[in-house]
């Protein structure tokens, strides 16, 4: 698998973001998008997972499912945690099975590999910032897509639940998946570098 993007250039707010933007992710790779703030990151991110569109550009994705969307390919882990607050951890977990158009599966699985398993019937309202975040990663599990997509994925996690996201990373990427990040700091994976600049 090869996650392409080529000639990309990106525009918000009137103004441009990047140009000329091109990058390569294989199956088993990790890229680690690094950069000042507001050099791009966030809105390449976007552009892949296809909430934003190129100006100019395209993005590839070749070993992929052929007639499915690259958007459709993967998943985004933005900065919000995209939780409905009065739902369960399990219920909202059932929900975005259901709407990324998941297979029936172990809910509990997933909750117990992010360490929610004892919360699993608590509201999302009840959740601290960094079960919110385990909990949104337990999305990547429970419906599985080639492309991870990580946004500063380690914020509001302590320690613990840093290492059981690298081990999670791992596994993905020994499964040939691939992760493409936006970080300011290390992920605790090997990764490949690629510095992105704002235009001037």
């Amino acid at each position: 698998m090869r996650l392409s993007g080529r000639g990309l250039r990106c525009i918000r707010g009137g103004r441009e973001v990047f140009d000329g933007l091109d990058f390569e992710a294989a199956g088993g790779e990790a890229l680690a998008l690094v950069g000042h703030n507001g050099a791009g990151k966030t809105s390449l991110l976007r552009l892949i997972a296809g909430l934003l569109m190129p100006a100019a550009g395209i993005i590839t994705f070749d070993g992929g499912e052929p007639d499915t969307p690259v958007a459709e390919q993967a998943h985004y882990l933005g900065h919000r945690d995209a939780l409905k607050p009065s739902l369960s951890v399990v219920e909202n977990l059932a929900f975005w099975r259901d709407f990324l158009g998941g297979e029936p599966a172990d809910l509990m699985a997933g909750i117990t590999a992010v360490g929610l398993s004892h919360a699993a019937e608590l509201p999302a309202a009840y959740l601290s910032a960094g079960q919110r975040r385990r909990l949104s990663i337990a999305r990547l599990l429970v419906v599985r897509r080639p492309i991870w997509l990580l946004d500063e994925p380690t914020s509001a996690l302590d320690v613990k639940g840093q290492a059981m996201f690298v081990n999670l990373m791992s596994d993905h990427l020994a499964r040939g998946g691939l992760i493409v990040a936006a970080t300011h700091s290390p992920l605790g994976i090997t990764t490949r570098e690629m510095r992105i600049g704002a235009a001037a």
